[in-house]
């Protein structure tokens, strides 16, 4: 009975709040015109709905779905230009005013000019998307210098130790390279690759794809050891690194891991190079840490397969996981970034400076920072074979049209390897990643302005 009570109460309150309404909303009409009438109409019914939200409990579905048709019933009503109210018919109407001569008058010339007030740039997408290249992607010149001299003289240093250190074991001459070196860093997130080649007598060793292996990885080759009767085992120095008659990656990295980390003095080094210089104890990768007063930087020390007797395959120790850890990962920068140069050789193209926005883009954003360099590297150059125009005025549309191409392959879970289509890059991602990655893809597809 009282709940009764009170809906009648409140159905008595909702009537005349009702008639109220009807009685504001004809006058408002008459003064204010239609539009006036409209916008006054929906604040009334805004603060009807907030009396009517304190007075009486709702259920959570209905106050989502009046939330969303009020905002769509804001949205749908024109804005009008306010119009002044109309006079009063018992007020009398002034007579017009004698017109003005032509010449200025001494008050309007001495008044100062008014300036306009400034006019905001509206830049296009191609403009901010250079503008996001000038100030997070391109490197200065003098750091790329330094970071070029302090990666040569931790080359020097290491190669002396390792000389000194393994006497015995043939390491080539130590060559810093990687993306600093080839135009391809953006940003300082890039690390400086140092290849430690190792010299394999020729005929003594053989490469065997990974695929027929009993990893099956089409990623890694294994280096098997040959000619057994004729050079028996222990005639190589290498033949210590020996697992099963393969050249095993995994022991030579945790052999260079132990000397990297407890027999080098890095201290020594590092205060006559004028810099610190740490290993990194908790990557699984050989890298080594620098800092210096104008820059940071991380040097990645590569174990290598080179040379003819390599097939001119650039195989790397590389912490692999199961069957694999003792085979080589088969590392195909070399080739992609020799591939896009010559590309934009050809046409004076840009899709080195895609790839770099690319990477500048996605090292910054959470979602997308699963995307490594060999991710975007596919795509630009599968894009890149394709006969379009490159120049500087079209690389707006060409980084919209590389997020399209990632999101297409997302949605396949598919992003063949250019050189080896056997390898999907897309492989090791798990679902929710490439889900995350793509509604983050998509996102940026329909306000590219958001991902700079």
């Amino acid at each position: 009975m009282a709940e009764f009570s009170q809906k009648r109460g409140k159905h008595r309150g909702d009537e005349a709040l009702g008639s109220a309404v009807d009685f504001l909303l004809a006058n408002a009409r008459l003064v204010l015109g239609v539009g006036g009438a409209a916008v006054l109409g929906i604040a009334t019914l805004a603060v009807k709905r907030l009396i009517d939200r304190a007075t009486s409990p709702r259920d959570e579905d209905d106050a989502k779905g009046d939330s969303w048709k009020e905002l769509n019933l804001l949205k749908a009503t024109p804005h009008q230009q306010p119009r002044p109210p109309p006079a009063s018919l018992s007020q009398p109407v002034a007579p017009p005013l004698p017109s003005a001569p032509e010449g200025p008058t001494d008050t309007e010339l001495q008044k100062p000019p008014q300036l306009g007030s400034p006019v905001p740039l509206c830049l296009t997408f191609q403009e901010k998307l250079l503008a996001f290249e000038r100030e997070h992607v391109v490197i200065p010149a003098a750091h790329v210098a330094l970071a070029k001299q302090l990666a040569g003289d931790i080359a020097l240093e290491l190669q002396a130790y390792l000389r000194n250190k393994f006497p015995e074991l043939p390491f080539g001459p130590l060559v810093p390279g990687g993306p600093l070196y080839d135009g391809l860093q953006a940003g300082a997130a890039e690390h400086v690759r140092l290849l430690t080649p190792l010299l394999l007598e020729p005929g003594l060793w053989i490469l065997v794809p990974g695929v027929d292996t009993v990893a099956r990885d089409p990623r890694c080759w294994a280096v098997r050891r040959t000619q057994l009767e004729f050079h028996p085992r222990g005639s190589s120095p290498w033949d210590r690194f020996l697992v099963g008659g393969y050249l095993s990656s995994r022991v030579l990295l945790e052999l260079l891991r132990k000397a990297l980390v407890a027999s080098v003095n890095w201290p020594a080094i590092g205060s006559l190079l004028g810099c610190l210089i740490r290993p990194s104890v908790a990557s699984e990768e050989l890298l080594l840490e620098v800092q210096h007063e104008c820059l940071e930087l991380t040097v990645a020390v590569l174990v290598a397969v080179t040379g003819a007797h390599s097939d001119n395959h650039l195989l790397l120790a590389w912490p692999l996981e199961g069957l694999a850890g003792n085979l080589w990962l088969q590392d195909l920068y070399p080739a992609e970034a020799a591939r896009l140069q010559a590309l934009d050789d050809q046409d004076t193209g840009t899709r080195r400076r895609l790839l770099l926005l690319l990477c500048g883009v996605c090292r910054g954003h959470p979602a997308l920072g699963q995307l490594g360099r060999s991710h975007l590297t596919q795509v630009v150059l599968r894009l890149g074979e394709e006969e379009v125009d490159w120049a500087e005025e079209a690389l707006g549309e060409r980084f919209l049209q590389a997020l399209e191409l990632l999101i297409s392959s997302l949605e396949q879970a598919s992003l063949p390897c250019h050189f080896n289509p056997s390898v999907n890059l897309l492989g090791s991602l798990r679902e929710e990643e490439i889900d995350s990655i793509g509604y983050a893809l998509y996102s940026g597809l329909q306000v590219p302005e958001g991902l700079l």
